[in-house]
């Protein structure tokens, strides 16, 4: 009898080799699911990079290694490191949301940020049960990935908050179900949002704020972060419709490089969070105090119904 990570190697194998010579975009599964699914909005460039990762390079075949989270660290029931908030300037003041204010941010590339499986392999890999899960990765179970690994198993367990809906997908197919159901939609007129963060990432700088656009829905927002995990797993929420909003915020950096059009949240109403969620100490606030905004880091994930005109 075979092993089971034997035949998921296999598998990965196969899947790899179906694709290798033609664009992911147009030619894997997941990208067809994404364009019969969200026919109003075109796959994220982010996202065609894991999926493209997810073939090429795929964490069945690699060691994991455990890596800081930054999608973790705005999870209401996660505390993650302050070191890497200060760095990365995630969390800003809603009065920053204007052209001309100053922001110093800083975001890694993409280079750790864990690949996203095809579907049909992601079905095949254990999740539920940690045991099955270091064996399959290879993950020693003394070691800080496997700290993650079980993180995020009780965080995907966990009962959501008052208000709110959540899930935990394994796949991008299964993602974009969950955040339509939550939606209350067909997938026609959803748009699914990202930001358009270069791959190489941020250098810590100043960044002048160019530009707010404001992202309308009728149905509220879901949010869909990646949580610590071998592969791509998204933990999506959706809460009340009024109790945050959507931003896409144009950076400019005082000192030149790459600019970003960065997707960004501000949390209205933080009364349920965790008093020691880390977006309070960045900003000086407490639960139920003023707003916390944060942006969305590489190939994190916002869905909305968009508005049409008299609606």
């Amino acid at each position: 009898m075979h092993h089971p990570t034997a035949l998921l190697l296999i598998v990965v194998a196969a899947a790899g080799t179906a694709v290798v010579h033609s664009h992911p975009a147009a030619s894997t599964p997941a990208a067809r699911f994404w364009q019969q699914s969200l026919p109003d909005s075109p796959m994220p460039e982010a996202i065609v990079d894991l999926v493209r990762k997810g073939i090429d390079h795929s964490p069945l075949l690699e060691n994991y290694s455990s890596f800081p989270s930054i999608s973790s660290c705005i999870l209401v029931n996660n505390i993650c490191s302050p070191r890497t908030v200060a760095e990365t300037g995630l969390f800003f003041h809603q009065t920053q949301l204007r052209p001309g204010t100053i922001i110093t941010v800083s975001f890694p590339d993409a280079e750790e940020e864990p690949a996203i499986l095809p579907h049909d392999v992601a079905e095949k890999v254990p999740f539920a049960n940690l045991d099955d899960i270091l064996s399959t990765f290879k993950i020693p179970a003394g070691s800080t990935a496997a700290a993650q690994v079980r993180d995020t198993l009780s965080r995907c367990q966990a009962p959501p908050l008052a208000g709110e809906v959540k899930s935990c997908s394994t796949s991008l197919e299964a993602t974009v179900r969950s955040a339509v159901d939550m939606l209350g939609g067909t997938g026609e007129g959803v748009w699914a949002v990202t930001s358009e963060l270069p791959r190489s990432g941020l250098p810590r700088q100043p960044y002048v704020v160019e530009k707010v656009t404001g992202v309308g829905g009728t149905s509220g927002y879901v949010s869909c972060h990646k949580v610590p995990f071998p592969y791509a797993v998204y933990q999506c929420h959706v809460t009340k419709l009024g109790a945050y909003t959507a931003h896409v915020v144009s950076l400019r950096g005082i000192h030149g490089g790459p600019a970003a059009d960065m997707l960004a949240y501000c949390h209205l109403d933080t009364s349920n969070w965790n008093p020691a969620h880390p977006g309070f100490e960045a900003l000086h606030t407490h639960p139920g105090g003023s707003p916390v905004c944060h942006f969305m880091p590489y190939a994190d994930l916002g869905f909305v119904i968009k508005q049409t005109d008299g609606a």
